[in-house]
């Protein structure tokens, strides 16, 4: 047995597998076997991952197993397993698919092996205040290699389909902003935590969710000719459940359950095997902080959450058509990638703390994150590996991370192939990769740790390659992203706006303008990208969402210069700020030279507790003291629709299409006097906390009959 120290010479086993690699015909129709495979340790107690701090468990509630499905279209083979672990390393699992090369003939590199993430299993992998269970990593390392067999020996001729379903009320954002008032302090004692965890248990701390779900629960289907279920794979983004003892958590639960429910019996055939790969979930749980805890249903069971899933994964199921044709294809890439190194002062600081620790383990999160700063002083950087596949028209992707939402939802858009899933934490298990604006906000997912120690560029480069992957392996270029275009959105466009930026980018920093004239506007850093925006029915077309920025203190900058005094601004707004949290909720349009205040500007916003509260605001020049107000005062986290008219002297407000207000200010302009702010003031003062979208920009005087046409009816 290998030494989980010591890893096998990966070069000489490849080189072995090779030689085993069967010789089928050029064209053999799709072959497929699964195998279950118990892993559940034999020597108890055992370590179990998870946490911020060691823990370990004497106890059994359910037992876990690697599951492995093995495909063979008569040129090559790849095989996916699927294991009841928090997370795996790379090194571990790079000589687990030596061994099972040099045992199968199916090359290291056409292996996919990804963990479930329960975080009730046994540690295979060191992180934070826990280490890999020495005993149980070369356990863990032979049972993978029998699961790659076990389901190729159980290959025959086989059927393959796809299918997703909307399980959106099963997931949700666990990751929150908080108020620019409301930070909270890091485990280096700096007052950086402008977004973290389960925040929004705490209406009062936050202004809303960092970024979107994926509410998709996909299936990928496998079937004997004869329509006996072989394997189904599901693919959910879902944080965990969390479970105590050793449990596989709703995963394990989701997998025997299809079993259950599709084929109990076997019937002398081999045994059917479900599976439930991980989503991107890096920021997603189950909790939805949109619902208020008093009716929030907190007691419902890990067994009632799993049937839920299976209950929506069953009707998508019976709807799957098959094809016994799909080839498959394979494609990896190995990347290498630095770590987010201690600088002098915080490598100083850990060595302090460790020194005083000795060689207990640590009991406090400043001593988890302190052991963190030395080793990944020590390593520097690491190797990960990215991959994708093809069975037919069928598409997965896969990092080697726990990766937000939004990345796997950008990887799906992007994917020639529309029938196409991401399963993260596979192959390696390299911690969380935030998109590079989340490291402005800081939170757990950000501090620097062998739970998120990449590089700030990690998400942008990995995303990159897996869409790049995915190309070779389909053949096809990527898709282009655009919103379609409903009702309200064509009512924009018929109106002739000078510049129209829908905010529905997956990141910075240009919004495209979609008015044709190519007027693309500008983020700063302090904005998240692609939340739900307001009225899909009315913005989309065929079911498509809407989709919104949010602002955290950055702006959207443009440069108009055809506006002169004759102008109309049009933006639908969510406000993530209390009416009544600051002096101004905020501002979101203005006119004016950057950094300053001055006596040409032109300042639209909703009014605080100074005054005007919640009501729509307005001020020219530089006395933000002296200004029009609006009668209606804006419910906090709901989309309204505001438009302000400017008719050289005379300005105009609307909400919602009435009339809120109207008030006169100096016509005139300076020359060159063309900057715009959308999210904040011209002088960073009360920016905007909260969402954006849909806003058109026209260089003239709108109607009040043409402001009734960009409402939504």
């Amino acid at each position: 047995m290998l030494s989980p120290l010591r890893p096998f010479p990966l070069h000489l086993l490849l080189s072995l597998g090779l030689l085993f690699t069967a010789t089928v015909p050029a064209n053999a129709a799709i072959k497929a076997g699964a195998a279950a495979i118990d892993i559940t340790p034999e020597k108890l107690p055992v370590l179990l991952n998870g946490g911020m701090l060691s823990r370990q468990s004497d106890r059994i509630k359910t037992r876990i197993h690697a599951r492995a499905i093995v495909l063979d279209d008569g040129k090559s083979q790849i095989a996916i397993v699927v294991v009841d672990s928090c997370m795996m390393g790379r090194p571990m699992l790079d000589e687990a698919k030596a061994l099972a090369a040099q045992r199968t003939g199916i090359p290291a590199d056409r292996m996919l092996i990804s963990a479930t993430h329960a975080h009730s299993v046994p540690s295979s992998l060191g992180c934070l205040g826990t280490d890999a269970d020495a005993a149980y990593v070369p356990f863990l390392r032979g049972k993978l290699v029998e699961a790659i067999a076990a389901a190729q020996a159980n290959l025959e001729p086989a059927r393959v389909g796809f299918t997703k379903a909307d399980a959106a009320d099963f997931t949700a954002l666990r990751q929150w902003i908080r108020r620019p008032d409301r930070l909270a302090e890091d485990p280096f004692g700096n007052m950086t935590l402008r977004a973290n965890m389960h925040a929004g248990a705490n209406w009062d701390h936050v202004t809303g969710e960092s970024g979107p779900k994926d509410p998709d629960l996909s299936l990928v289907s496998i079937q004997a000719r004869d329509g006996r279920p072989i394997a189904v794979m599901g693919n959910f983004s879902m944080h965990y459940f969390g479970d105590k003892d050793i449990s596989a958590d709703y995963f394990g639960l989701f997998a025997e359950g299809l079993k259950k429910r599709l084929a109990p019996d076997a019937g002398g055939k081999p045994a059917f095997v479900g599976l439930m790969s991980h989503g991107c979930s890096g920021d997603i749980y189950r909790r939805d902080y949109t619902i208020p805890a008093e009716k929030w249903n907190s007691k419902v069971t890990i067994e009632e959450y799993a049937n839920g899933l299976l209950e929506i994964a069953l009707k998508a199921y019976a709807g799957i058509k098959y094809r016994e044709d799909a080839d498959i294809a394979m494609a990896e890439q190995r990347m290498t990638m630095k770590y987010r190194v201690p600088d002098k002062q915080r490598l100083e600081w850990a060595q302090r703390i460790v020194a005083a620790m000795g060689d207990r383990v640590p009991k406090t999160t400043p001593e988890v994150y302190a052991r963190e700063q030395i080793i990944l002083h020590e390593r520097q950087q690491t190797e990960i590996v990215v991959q994708a596949l093809r069975i037919g028209d069928i598409a997965i992707a896969t990092t080697p991370t726990e990766t937000y939402a939004i990345t796997g939802l950008k990887i799906k858009a992007a994917s020639p192939l529309p029938q196409c899933m991401v399963i993260e934490l596979a192959n390696g298990g390299d911690g969380y990769i935030p998109p590079p604006e989340m490291h402005l906000f800081g939170g757990y997912n950000t501090w620097a740790a062998r739970s998120a120690g990449l590089e700030v560029m990690a998400e942008p480069k990995i995303t990159e390659a897996a869409i790049t992957l995915i190309e070779k392996v389909t053949g096809q270029p990527r898709r282009e992203y655009r919103l379609s275009q409903g009702v309200a959105a064509r009512a924009i466009l018929g109106l002739k706006p000078a510049a129209w930026w829908r905010l529905n980018e997956f990141a910075g920093p240009h919004a495209s303008d979609e008015s044709g004239n190519h007027r693309d506007a500008v983020f700063e850093r302090e904005v998240t990208y692609y939340l739900e925006g307001p009225r899909s029915d009315a913005f989309c077309a065929q079911g498509e969402k809407n989709r919104a920025a949010h602002f955290v203190g950055g702006r959207l900058r443009a440069r108009l210069a055809d506006l002169g005094d004759r102008y109309s601004v049009s933006c639908w707004l969510w406000n993530g700020m209390p009416n009544e949290g600051r002096e101004v909720s905020g501002w979101f349009f203005s006119r004016g030279r950057d950094h300053g205040l001055g006596a040409y500007g032109d300042h639209f916003g909703i009014g605080g507790k100074s005054g005007n509260t919640g009501k729509l605001i307005f001020f020219h020049g530089d006395k933000p003291q002296a200004v029009a107000a609006g009668k209606t005062e804006i419910p906090r986290w709901q989309w309204q629709h505001a438009v302000l008219v400017r008719d050289q002297g005379r300005v105009r407000a609307y909400l919602n299409g009435a009339l809120e207000f109207e008030t006169q200010a100096v016509a005139s302009f300076p020359a060159g006097f063309d900057q715009c702010f959308f999210g904040g003031r011209s002088d960073n003062e009360s920016n905007w906390e909260g969402r954006l979208d849909e806003i058109a920009v026209f260089s003239r005087a709108l109607t009040a009959a043409e402001v009734a046409k960009l409402g939504v009816k």
